[in-house]
């Protein structure tokens, strides 16, 4: 084992972000009962060696890692070593990659690093994660990045809630509506008869009522504290710096439940890596940033003065707080937050016009009441009129169809970039929204449709374009549709409209590449994570287009995203909400074929 107290003096230095800091090599990780304190309320959860968040974990790439995790439960767990490319017996998924760690044993992960950025670990059993089993991944890379920077943090937000993860989920299949706080009033409805007429407002309400839905219902969960690397906003993590320096911020969203808005009133953020993988910078003033996901953005504070990072939460029911300042009990004004914004027909996947005119059966369509529809299905091979693909469905936005050229995506190729030379104009920065055009990724009239706070530049997938592609670019050999479909009144998720427990799984052979179309017909924006291999978001880059390991999908849109199936063995994949996935928006994925020693040790797991 290296020397722990170097490296933790080191990596302090470096990184100083709250949570205690260790070196790569070899790992000792406990799994404990903690006590969690958000300032607003202390609860009893689970962590790593003692603390929520648990340990940065600071690896090398290159280097092999064993890492022991010992179970100090009185329950099974695990860990789940989140975005990180690794044989899938070390995925940390029980009941796929292996059957868990049982209360007050140890298991022995050993796996390569063959990546570098930022990631995250986290427990995949229960509900431990929500209740604050999670911590940061940094691994440095072989080669230097291709931009400066003089300090580092890692920025973990989490949305801690003051229920349990059971108790929430009980609540969820009792009352699917248990936790929104936003619910329209009659005073919401006089405004709406003030603004619209009373016949249109009548209309409007009828129709959201006809499929139990509401405009409100954007978060499944409300009533948490948002936490940034584990303080509340009135516990105000903080990070300092000397003006002039740059100072690179690794954010992590190791929410349950929650997006977030990002932005940092008085500093510009230039983007510089999503979910671990370099992309070409971007300068936004505000970004979004889904459950699961990690951006990386390097900010220059030039003032003696303290700056607010502010964590909004897309439903604006609450928000995170953190501090960048030159010293310590230095604070920044913090803003208040927005105005809630409502979800629309558009978001239903209705947008035909007039609410007065929507056809009920449709509505239910929306909602996911259809008829279960086939498993993951290769389409090259399908008749889908016998499939009932012919069925209504919404309005959803495929990206396939949309000129990626005319929206400014035929950016220079990426070269070696020196960020002193780094040309914001160039970058599209100070562009305004109306010049940008509408943002491929939201349905036209979406009511969740991200603006920067002032004005300035928020953040698209559309924007993000690999600094160097990780595969030569080819045709994908075939596509599987996955509609993500639900049931609110019965909150149950599932894919296809078959939840994880009567599924088969999804097969794939490896050496193939596998087109993936994500069709959200449900009202709920769902973050979907496979694991084990890349997801390559087709934002109409070609061969520029983001390596991720999440994919957003906002309702109402079709998403397109590719995979090089080069990972033999079982995998998880599903939407990191915490509460869609165990209601079984979930699959396993198998991965036949590939190396002859690789492909024995599946065919013998799956005989039993």
């Amino acid at each position: 084992m290296r020397n722990f107290a170097i490296a933790l003096a080191a990596a302090t230095l470096v990184l100083g972000a709250g949570a205690g800091a260790v070196s790569a090599g070899e790992y000792e990780i406990t799994v404990d009962r903690v006590g969690i304190d958000t300032g607003d309320f202390t609860r009893t959860g689970v962590g790593f060696n003692g603390a929520s968040p648990g340990p940065v974990l600071r690896f090398r790439e290159g280097e092999d890692v064993t890492i022991r995790v010992t179970n100090n439960l009185t329950e099974s767990t695990s860990i789940h070593w989140h975005g990180l490319i690794l044989p899938y017996q070390q995925d940390g998924v029980p009941g796929i990659s292996y059957p868990g760690i049982p209360a007050g044993e140890t298991f022995t992960y050993r796996f390569p690093i063959v990546q570098s950025g930022t990631y995250w670990f986290h427990s995949h059993t229960g509900f431990q994660e929500p209740d604050g089993a999670y911590g940061a991944i940094v691994i440095e890379p072989k080669e230097p990045e291709p931009y400066a920077w003089d300090r580092e943090y890692v920025v973990q937000l989490a949305d801690a809630h003051p229920h349990s993860g059971n108790r929430i989920m009980r609540n969820l299949k009792m009352m699917p509506d248990y936790y929104n706080r936003k619910q329209r009033t009659l005073f919401d409805f006089l405004g709406d008869a003030e603004d619209k007429g009373f016949g249109a407002a009548l209309s409007d309400r009828k129709a959201w009522g006809d499929m139990r839905m509401m405009p409100t219902d954007i978060e499944d969960l409300q009533g948490f504290t948002p936490l940034i690397n584990g303080k509340g906003p009135a516990q105000n993590w903080t990070g300092l710096f000397s003006p002039g320096e740059r100072v690179r911020l690794r954010f992590i969203n190791s929410s349950a439940m929650t997006y977030f808005d990002i932005r940092i009133p008085g500093l510009e953020m230039t983007v510089v890596q999503a979910d671990g993988n370099e992309v070409q910078p971007v300068v936004v003033d505000e970004f979004r940033i889904a459950v699961a996901e990690t951006f990386d953005v390097i900010v220059e504070p030039k003032d003696d003065r303290a700056y607010t990072i502010f964590a909004e939460s897309m439903g604006r029911t609450a928000y995170g707080r953190g501090t960048l300042a030159p010293r310590e009990g230095m604070a920044s004004e913090v803003p208040a937050l927005r105005q809630a914004p409502l979800l629309t027909m558009a978001d239903m996947g209705m947008a035909h016009g007039e609410h007065g005119g929507m056809d009920g059966d449709m509505a239910h369509a929306a909602m996911g009441h259809e008829p279960p529809k086939p498993e993951a299905v290769d389409h090259s091979k399908m008749d889908h009129s016998a499939m009932g693909h012919d069925a209504p469905k919404p309005e959803a936005m495929d990206q396939s169809k949309m000129d990626h050229a005319a929206m400014g995506h035929d950016a220079p190729k990426p070269e070696a970039m020196d960020d002193s030379e780094m040309d914001h104009a160039a970058m599209g920065h100070g562009e305004s929204e109306p010049l940008r055009g509408p943002d491929p990724f939201y349905a036209p009239g979406s009511g969740l449709k991200p603006e920067a706070a002032d004005g300035g530049r928020f953040l698209s997938y559309a924007d993000l374009k690999a600094r160097a592609p990780l595969y030569p670019h080819r045709p994908a050999t075939r596509e599987i549709e996955l509609e993500l479909t639900g049931n609110m009144e019965r909150y149950t998720w599932s894919i296809n409209g078959v939840k994880y427990a009567d599924a088969e799984p999804i097969r794939l052979q490896y050496g193939e590449r596998v087109r993936f179309k994500f069709v959200n017909t449900t009202m709920m924006t769902h973050p979907m994570h496979l694991h084990g291999m890349w997801s390559i978001l087709d934002n109409g880059s070609g061969e520029w287009n983001p390596i991720k390991h999440v994919i957003s999908v906002a309702p109402g849109t079709t998403v397109y995203m590719e995979t090089e199936v080069d990972a033999p063995g079982q995998w998880a994949f599903h939407c990191h909400l915490s509460y869609h996935a165990d209601a079984g928006m979930f699959r396993k994925v198998i991965v036949e074929g590939g190396p002859p020693e690789e492909a024995a040790d599946l065919a013998e797991r799956e005989r039993g």
